[in-house]
């Protein structure tokens, strides 16, 4: 399964899911940010290559869904309500998105 992990700007949280989850249980992972001036900023691709699309907060998924309603028509997209309090690959963000995401997998 391919999965696409979404926050604002791709530097912590999403980018720590990608680290996590890329290669588990044979699924690959991308992760992009939903602002302009994100690490890596989610495209229509990027979209059209996930089968399943995790988004830390109620505001990532909005914001694709303004931007890519066409792409993400018929896409399986879970919101993870993972606030941004964490640094890069934080033990405790990483046990939230091990218990989160695990169950769709």
């Amino acid at each position: 399964m391919n999965l696409l992990f979404l926050c604002s700007q791709n530097k912590r949280r999403s980018l720590t899911a990608k680290k996590l989850f890329d290669g588990y249980n044979g699924h690959s992972a991308r992760s992009a940010g939903t602002e302009n001036n994100s690490r890596i900023k989610v495209t229509a691709g990027l979209i059209g290559w996930a089968d399943v699309i995790f988004c830390m907060e109620k505001k990532h998924l909005r914001r694709i869904r303004e931007k890519y309603a066409e792409e993400i028509s018929g896409k399986k997209t879970i919101i993870l309500n993972i606030p941004d309090d964490f640094e890069f690959m934080d033990e405790e963000l990483k046990e939230l998105l091990l218990c989160s995401v695990e169950e769709y997998l």
